[in-house]
């Protein structure tokens, strides 16, 4: 059983997302917080697996709840939910040691995959959010800072892993680069999303990537 607890000033919002996680039989929402100092207090209280945190919070917003949430209980997984205009978070969120970046009108479905991903110890990053952390971390490259140069891989370097991919996998591999979410993606090959889940899914052993973002990188390295 995966133990959950949900912050988000609006009520509505939280319902759905107790509404959502609830009918899966292994996800337990065990507490729901109104804000950011709340939230951190019940993370305290009741340790639980993931928790998910909305960004904008009063008393205390979500990236200072996490940073409080990362020192206080480790252990626990911190999802940040969010807006599509507030996306400029995401590389924040990440850096302050959140396990994804989830959009608060991303499908029932994804959220469950989100907190599953984060229960398992895997990061999760909303497909809507990739191709705006890919930019970031280019342009952070380009004026030679921090987060882009850790990601660096050499051109070269790049082509080689790519070359073991298959012209399938390089085509999904190169709509990865352009930040397209499987949906999309699916529609660009005449594929199914779930035939491209898949091949995400291979493309990311393959390359021994941790994440969509990480492949989006290398593709662009690869120049694809």
């Amino acid at each position: 059983m995966v133990r959950v607890v949900i912050a988000d000033d609006e009520p509505l919002i939280r319902a759905g997302i107790r509404m959502i996680l609830t009918s899966d039989r292994s996800i337990e929402v065990v507490a729901e917080a109104a804000n950011g100092r709340e939230a951190v207090e019940l993370v305290r209280s009741y340790a639980p697996d993931v928790v998910l945190l909305d960004i904008q919070m009063p008393l205390m917003d979500g990236l200072t709840a996490l940073a409080e949430v990362q020192r206080s209980s480790p252990a626990a997984r911190v999802l940040i939910l969010t807006t599509f205009g507030e996306r400029e978070n995401v590389l924040r969120a990440l850096e302050h040691g959140g396990a994804g970046f989830l959009l608060k009108d991303s499908a029932p479905a994804e959220l469950i995959q989100a907190v599953r991903a984060a229960a398992a110890g895997d990061a999760y990053l909303s497909p809507g959010a990739t191709r705006h952390v890919v930019d970031q971390l280019a342009s952070g490259r380009a004026a030679g800072r921090g987060e882009g140069r850790r990601h660096e891989v050499s051109p070269a370097a790049a082509r080689a892993k790519v070359a073991a991919l298959s012209e399938r996998e390089r085509g999904v591999l190169a709509l990865l680069g352009e930040g397209l979410s499987n949906a999309e993606a699916g529609k660009r090959l005449h594929m199914s999303e779930a035939t491209v889940k898949t091949y995400v899914s291979r493309i990311l052993s393959k390359l021994e990537c941790g994440n969509r973002v990480q492949a989006a990188l290398l593709a662009r390295d690869a120049g694809l």
